[in-house]
């Protein structure tokens, strides 16, 4: 499990429950606890803000990969984000600093945590800032390693000090981690255009190219159908010769596979469905993969003692790949340890 999740390059974890069902669609008979287990007990992954600054969960021993990477993201510190959510470049130094200490050695509340900053600080205002909806101000202290999650008490979130969480804690240098994400990026998601990689990391185009200019001979140019990409050089040949086999696959909402097509979804679907499945505010539907084109959408909810399913092909399927999404949806309902209800949409 680990290893795939550091292969992706986590999990997008807006939605918890998403994140297990990434996993779960891509390792056969994992189990149910898994995920929680790793989290909150033997600590392998880790919870925290990452790329685009949405929450993931990233394996615990590259977490400082990961944020090596991120120290250098100058976002936080830009002019007009600091004006936006009205604190000074200095306020957000203290206010950071403020989390780091009050963190440390703790498991800490939303709430606990703003006062413990106003006690540190010696401001109340810096403290209110915690409080804000959206996490907005705990980003950049996760960001700089200063802040990632632990278990909730109840149903309050906590957070603590990744380098008191995670056992076995090393630095990692950013000259370093900068083109290993690259490199990982490109051997999970290539070929891919450098406008592909920007959003996916969350920086501008220009740093992106600059970033996959940077490794060099490792990465190769390519022509897919007259987009220029990128994609390791090692694996152009391997490419060439692949060969389409039948496949059909529920993906969850906030799958990896949908965030990193996004720019290029028109050439995965079956007609003019984009909107279907990345909807406003954000939110990017569950989807029926075949072959790996998005011909459809699905959801699932839990009624009463038994699991519903809803299947919404795009198209008409055929019937292998119809007996291909029911094998699939048998397979969710073990997985989550409920007896299954089918409907096709």
């Amino acid at each position: 499990m680990l290893e795939v999740i550091a292969r992706i390059g986590g999990l997008h974890a807006q939605l918890l429950s998403s994140a297990e069902l990434t996993v779960w669609a891509r390792i056969e008979g994992l189990d149910r606890g898994a995920v929680q287990h790793a989290l909150w007990e033997d600590r392998s992954l880790v919870k925290t803000w990452a790329m685009r600054g949405t929450l993931h969960l990233l394996p615990s021993s590259e977490l400082t990969l990961w944020q090596a990477a991120f120290n250098t993201d100058p976002r936080y510190l830009k002019p007009f984000w600091l004006r936006y959510f009205g604190v000074s470049g200095d306020e957000l130094e203290r206010l950071v600093e403020g989390i780091a200490e009050a963190l440390d050695g703790r498991l800490l509340t939303r709430e606990e945590l703003a006062g413990e900053v106003s006690r540190i600080t010696g401001s109340a205002e810096l403290g209110a800032k915690i409080r804000q909806s959206w996490g907005t101000m705990l980003k950049p202290a996760a960001f700089l390693g200063r802040l990632c999650f632990a278990p909730s008490a109840g149903q309050n979130v906590r957070f603590t000090r990744p380098n008191g969480w995670v056992r076995n804690w090393a630095e990692v240098d950013s000259v370093r981690a900068l083109p290993e994400i690259t490199r990982r990026y490109l051997a999970a998601y290539g070929p891919a255009t450098s406008q592909d990689y920007a959003r996916w990391l969350g920086v501008a185009q220009a740093r992106a190219k600059t970033l996959i200019a940077d490794l060099g001979a490792v990465a190769a140019q390519v022509d897919v159908e007259g987009t220029t990409a990128w994609m390791l050089a090692g694996d152009v040949p391997v490419a060439r010769r692949a060969v389409l086999s039948r496949s059909v696959r529920l993906l969850p909402a906030f799958d990896q596979y949908v965030v990193a097509a996004s720019l290029h979804a028109v050439h995965l679907l079956p007609g003019d469905f984009k909107k279907a499945i990345y909807r406003p505010q954000g939110w990017i539907s569950p989807v029926l993969l075949v072959n790996g084109r998005m011909d459809g959408v699905w959801r699932h909810e839990r009624k009463g003692k038994r699991i519903e399913v809803r299947v919404q092909p795009f198209v008409k399927l055929p019937s292998w790949a119809r007996r291909g999404a029911e094998e699939e949806v048998e397979r969710l309902a073990e997985f989550l340890g409920w007896p299954l209800e089918l409907r096709w949409k």
